[in-house]
């Protein structure tokens, strides 16, 4: 059974930079969707970048001038670049997997990903 771990996240100053990483193991096949998701202080978790099953990338409008998605598939790990770091930006993030079906349209609903990382948290400060 696919599990997924994510790593990375620390405490930073505004305007900085962070990857977080998301290493899948357990599975020999790569998910036909994967996900990252946050879910910020008092909020709904809601998704901010996903691969989807062509391999075509697909971020937020609210954070696609600084957020990016990337995956290693040899390494099964997929990435969440984030730069210009904002104190808004804090919360905990979280990889998803999905290995049933992959729609462009609710690529960004939680319920759509089966599998799910125990999250890592990211905290920025002014």
């Amino acid at each position: 059974q696919m599990q997924l771990a994510e790593s990375g996240g620390k405490s930073m100053q505004a305007g900085g930079s962070l990857r977080l990483s998301c290493a899948a193991s357990g599975s020999t096949r790569w998910p036909i969707c994967m996900a990252w998701f946050r879910q910020l202080p008092g909020k709904e978790r809601e998704g901010v970048a996903v691969i989807l099953a062509d391999g075509t990338p697909s971020v937020a409008d609210s954070v696609k001038d600084r957020f990016n998605i990337s995956k290693d598939s040899a390494k099964n790990i997929l990435y969440l670049q984030i730069t210009n770091l904002r104190p808004e930006d804090t919360g905990t993030y979280y990889c998803a997997a999905s290995t049933q079906t992959c729609s462009y349209t609710f690529r960004f609903i939680p319920d759509e990903y089966g599998r799910w990382g125990q999250g890592t948290q990211v905290t920025v400060s002014p």
